[in-house]
């Protein structure tokens, strides 16, 4: 009776491992009805998060400032009652009342030039709430990647768990015949709790990027979460001169360099413009104690401030506003160099990881997927020990184990990239030809 259950089991591991190595290259994975996209993720965080809402009050707050810098001196109105006279005067000798109003006129501009600093501010501001939003696009999608490989590799250990059982039971069985040792068992039991063990490490991996990903979203940490849609392997172009150039033209850090020099220069050139007096026009309208209209005369007057009397005060606001620029300056040529070198690391960072993911896809897992059919057909024909297919097997889910630690990693360079450089990159028009993607 256990020759025949043994005889019985064998067909069904091999089918079993048959179907294990042909679900490599249909999918590790199983996608379910309730799965969540990469953009629903990143959508959701660029809406909720707190920290970007921050960064875009600030924004918006800055930009309420170009208002306020360019607007003319508030005018001055004033009013003299006479309060008592001691002594006895003629009608019509004094003034018992006057009104005056006042208005300085900014002849210089330099109400204009400080508009112009406010608004590159304004725009500095704006270039950190965007910077905000990058990085956090940049972790929403590590976070989702790190969910997805977490979800790809408790998979993978489910299906050579049930295998392993499978195993398991079939060298329990041959050695009650006689046919094996009980090193087999051992062998086959030890596995199947290292494996047990690895499960329970997915499942914290799994909690943790949920935790994650929901802080992000500014939702509970405990809140449900969809499954992560299936990955694949999409390379992006990546020429060094491209990257150095969208790097350039789109990161943040460099757009608020930018505007930290427009802002000094502005403010220099208000700084010179402190030698130019502003003239302050004034009215004033007089009713006399004897008068029987409410206004006896009205005059007209201006003054002028004189800031050649204070050398000192501007000479030192104009060298002050100069060592600004020049420190804006050398600040966003500093900048430029970072980016480029940062830049050249991350592409090469890419690169690695595209390498690693694409000879784990394209040569090591047909490999081990070609010697575990050569070890079947040995093993069928009494060529081939249990353990060599056992072996063999283990061999394909570590690889394929291993793709999808490297897919992870290459995606997350990639998004890293991306916040570098401050703007999506394309993946390639066209595959490269690899019929062998993990889905």
């Amino acid at each position: 009776m256990k020759l025949e259950t043994l005889f019985c089991s064998i067909p069904a591991v091999l089918m079993a491992a048959s179907l294990l190595g042909d679900s490599v290259a249909e999918g590790a994975e199983v996608v379910p009805t309730n799965s969540l996209s990469l953009d629903q993720v990143v959508s959701e965080v660029l809406s909720n998060n707190p920290s970007l809402k921050a960064a875009r009050a600030e924004w918006e707050a800055m930009k309420e400032r170009i208002p306020q810098a360019r607007a003319w001196e508030d005018p001055r109105a004033g009013v003299d009652v006479n309060a008592g006279r001691f002594v006895a005067i003629p009608q019509n000798s004094f003034t018992d009342q006057r009104f005056m109003v006042e208005q300085t006129l900014p002849l210089s501009g330099k109400n204009r030039l400080r508009g112009r600093a406010a608004g590159a501010e304004a725009l500095n501001a704006f270039e950190e709430f965007r910077r905000r939003g990058l990085d956090a696009a940049a972790k929403a999608r590590s976070s989702y990647f790190h969910l997805a490989n977490a979800y790809a590799q408790l998979e993978l250990n489910r299906k050579n768990t049930a295998l392993l059982k499978q195993f398991a039971e079939i060298s329990r069985t041959k050695y009650e015949v006689g046919t094996h040792s009980q090193a087999d068992v051992l062998s086959a039991e030890t596995e199947l709790a290292k494996l047990e063990e690895t499960a329970f490490d997915f499942q914290r991996q799994i909690s943790e990027a949920q935790t994650q990903l929901n802080t992000l979203m500014n939702r509970p940490a405990q809140a449900p979460f969809g499954h992560p849609a299936a990955q694949t392997f999409q390379p992006v172009t990546l020429a060094l001169a491209r990257i150095e150039g969208l790097a350039l033209a789109h990161r943040p850090e460099l757009f608020m360099a930018e505007k930290k020099i427009e802002a000094a220069q502005a403010r220099l050139d208000a700084a010179h413009k402190e030698w130019i007096p502003e003239p302050s026009f004034r009215v004033a309208a007089d009713r006399y104690n004897g008068a029987s209209q409410a206004i006896s005369e009205v005059s007209a007057g201006f003054s002028i401030n004189l800031p050649w009397f204070n050398r000192s005060k501007y000479k030192a606001g104009i060298r002050e506003n100069q060592k600004l620029l020049e420190s804006a300056q050398h600040e966003l040529e500093a900048a430029r160099v970072e980016t480029l070198a940062m830049v050249r690391d991350q592409l090469k960072k890419v690169e690695t990881f595209h390498h690693h993911t694409e000879l784990s896809q394209t040569k090591l897992l047909p490999l081990a997927e070609q010697r575990v059919a050569a070890t079947r057909l040995g093993y069928e024909a009494d060529k081939a020990g249990f353990l060599d297919l056992l072996t063999a097997q283990q061999t394909v889910q570590e690889i394929e184990s291993m793709y999808w630690e490297h897919l992870t990693d290459y995606q997350m360079a990639v998004s890293e990239l991306e916040a570098l450089v401050g703007t999506r990159l394309e993946p390639v028009a066209a595959a490269t030809g690899h019929q062998h993607d993990l889905k």
